[in-house]
């Protein structure tokens, strides 16, 4: 009996404090119930957001068009800038077949 004696009043000193600071502590919120959705909000939230996917797909349309109005613009300059190339091409060798000529 000597042996567990000793051991008594250090968990009473353990336990008190804990036992204290457990009951001075706040209570843990229990969480609130999810409020009931009516059919008519339902509808309400579902019609703005197929709203929102028609004006996604009508923005995704536009950047499609873009898109492919730019690379057809691309390939224009693209076009254009290898006939002024071909054109200052023949202009020179005309001129320099001009001086052969005069010469």
């Amino acid at each position: 009996m000597q042996k567990s004696f000793p051991f008594q009043p250090r968990m009473a000193l353990i336990c008190v404090p804990l036992f204290i600071i457990g009951c001075a502590s706040e209570p843990v919120p229990t969480p609130k119930p999810e409020p009931i959705i009516s059919g008519e909000t339902m509808l309400r939230e579902s019609q703005g957001i197929a709203s929102l996917g028609d004006r996604w797909k009508s923005g995704k349309q536009l950047v499609d068009r873009g898109t492919a109005m730019v690379s057809e613009g691309q390939a224009k300059i693209n076009e254009g800038n290898r006939m002024i190339e071909e054109g200052n091409k023949i202009i020179r060798e005309s001129e320099d077949n001009y001086k052969n000529i005069k010469k």
